[in-house]
């Protein structure tokens, strides 16, 4: 067995994806659900941005609006002057990095790509932020610059016609319903002409315990779509509820979890608070996968 041999253009770069990437991110929020992982400082956000570099991660995602349940909604100001001031930071201390940015907000995707270089954008809304948050703001300021004349989702025209790589989430509860699901979106943002998707299944993103688990014993099946696939289980409930710990007492669980998805659906991606300990965790999943 091995994993599926994707590339993507990232900023420029053709990325082989025959061994997962690991990508940890910062939390420029006081409220994820994590405590750890909330960065609001300029210091704080440097040395995580070191960290994630220092221990073997291949990509910081970076994040101001919390979509954990019961969250504080965001302003459009507040998340763009937070993202803002993660991306300087994060853009002097390492010019060169891969950066993807969380962010349902079209007009700040594309701020984002044309100031801070950002190569992926993380749409945990998969385009419709209305949908999946109750919002019904009026979005401004990508008009003018994006031509959405084929009617798709606005944040399928701003990553299509920047040609970032655009990661699609599912909230679909089963398998089944996310690969319809993703299949009509797919063909979508193809139809405006992007090339660069990962399909991410959403843990924790209208499921309960149990369809967590069913969705991760089924992930080899999004294989038919042939993109790769983006794990993003790390210290959520799905594990510390089964375990009856807590988050903080989730890294051992997130591991696991990572490490059967792998082998089940050779994910391409893991989105993780512990980047070393996930860097291991690849590191011996794909060493163990070479004599299989």
């Amino acid at each position: 067995m091995h994993f599926p041999n994707y590339t993507l253009n990232i900023n420029g770069r053709l990325i082989d994806l025959s061994k997962p990437k690991v990508m940890g991110f910062i939390n420029v929020t006081p409220d994820s659900f994590y405590v750890e992982s909330r960065k609001q400082t300029e210091k704080e956000i440097l040395q995580r941005s070191d960290e994630i570099i220092s221990e073997g991660g291949d990509i910081i995602d970076v994040g101001a609006f919390s979509t954990r349940p019961g969250a504080t909604k965001v302003s459009f100001k507040e998340e763009t002057l937070r993202l803002k001031m993660a991306l300087e930071v994060i853009r002097k201390a390492h010019p060169n990095a891969m950066i993807s940015v969380d962010t349902f907000r079209p007009e700040i995707a594309l701020m984002a790509i044309k100031d801070y270089d950002v190569g992926i954008i993380n749409d945990v809304s998969a385009g419709n932020p209305n949908g999946v948050f109750g919002y019904n703001e009026t979005l401004g300021g990508t008009h003018e610059d994006i031509d959405n004349s084929l009617k798709c989702p606005e944040m399928f025209s701003v990553v299509a016609q920047t040609g970032v790589a655009y990661i699609l989430m599912s909230n679909e509860p089963d398998i089944l319903g996310m690969i319809k699901t993703f299949a009509k979106k797919v063909h979508q943002l193809r139809s405006l002409g992007a090339k660069d998707i990962i399909l991410d299944p959403g843990f924790g993103f209208g499921k309960n315990l149990q369809q967590n688990y069913e969705v991760l014993s089924g992930l080899g099946k999004l294989r038919e779509l042939e993109l790769p696939i983006l794990v993003g289980a790390s210290r959520k409930s799905m594990i510390y509820n089964l375990l009856e710990t807590s988050t903080d007492e989730a890294l051992n669980g997130t591991t696991v979890v990572n490490t059967i998805a792998m082998l089940l659906s050779g994910a391409s991606f893991l989105r993780v608070h512990d980047v070393k300990k996930c860097v291991e965790a690849v590191k011996i999943v794909t060493k163990t996968l070479e004599y299989v």
